[in-house]
C-alpha cells in the first residue's frame, strides 16, 4: 500500500476519475538491462516537465500502441521497439527477442488509463541512449537501488508503476539472472486501486488489505 496526497496524484496527470471508468489504451514499455552477469542497471528517460502526463518524471521508454498496429503481442513489441527509439534513440531488431515481464492495468480510478505490457531487452554493447528533447529530456543508467534512493532525496520523480518495477528488479543480481527469470514464466495483470479519502489516497495493489 502507498500512500499519497491527492494534488500528488494529479500532479503528475493522474487525475482521479469518481465516475465512469475510462477504457485503457493499449500501451508498450522497454525496460532496457546492461551489466550482463556481473551487475544490473536499468535505462530510465525523463519525460519533459512540460508534458501534461507524467510531465518530468523518470520512467521506462514506451507509450500507446497505434490503433492500425492491432492489439496482440506482435503489436505490442512493434511498439515497444518504435518508443524505444524515439525517445531513447536505441534501435533493437527483434521484437520476439523482447522477454515479456509484466502488465500493469492503470486503475479504474484513475481518468488517464493504460494497459501496458512492460518487456526486458539487454543493451546492444556500446550502446549511448540519448532523449530526443521534445518526448524525453534526459536518460541515464540507474541500478533499481540507486534509483529509489535519489526518488527518496528528491533528486528524481518516479510514478507508482516505475517504483513497484525497481523494486521488483533491485531483487536480481544481474541482467542475466532477471532474464533468465523472466522467460518462460506466466504473466498476469496487475490492476491497482486508488481508495481516496479526504485529501489523501491510498494506491494498494492485488491481495493488500482494502483491495477487495
Amino acid at each position: 500500500m502507498t500512500e499519497v496526497g491527492r494534488e500528488d496524484l494529479e500532479a503528475s496527470g493522474e487525475q482521479y476519475n469518481p465516475g465512469e471508468p475510462t477504457a485503457p489504451r493499449q500501451a508498450a514499455c522497454v525496460i532496457l538491462l546492461r551489466g550482463g552477469a556481473d551487475a544490473l542497471e536499468v535505462l530510465l528517460v525523463k519525460r519533459n516537465p512540460a508534458a501534461r502526463f507524467m510531465g518530468g518524471a523518470w520512467v521506462f521508454p514506451g507509450g500507446a500502441v497505434d490503433a492500425s498496429e492491432g492489439r496482440d503481442d506482435a503489436a505490442h513489441r512493434v511498439a515497444a521497439l518504435r518508443e524505444l527509439r524515439e525517445e531513447a534513440s536505441v534501435a533493437l531488431d527483434d521484437p520476439a527477442g523482447l522477454v515479456a515481464f509484466s502488465r500493469w492495468i492503470t486503475p479504474k480510478e484513475v481518468r488517464v488509463r493504460f494497459d501496458t505490457w512492460f518487456y526486458l531487452a539487454p543493451a546492444p554493447d556500446g550502446v549511448e541512449p540519448a532523449p530526443d528533447g521534445e518526448e524525453t529530456v534526459d536518460a541515464r543508467w540507474y541500478a533499481p537501488a540507486e534509483a529509489l534512493t535519489a526518488h527518496e532525496r528528491g533528486e528524481i520523480l518516479l510514478v507508482f508503476p516505475t517504483i513497484k518495477h525497481l523494486e521488483q528488479l533491485g531483487r536480481f543480481p544481474s541482467a542475466d539472472a532477471l532474464l533468465a527469470h523472466a522467460r518462460g514464466r506466466d504473466v498476469r495483470p496487475v490492476e491497482p486501486r486508488v481508495l481516496v479519502s479526504g485529501e489523501t489516497a491510498r494506491i494498494v495493489l492485488p491481495g493488500e488489505p482494502g483491495y477487495d
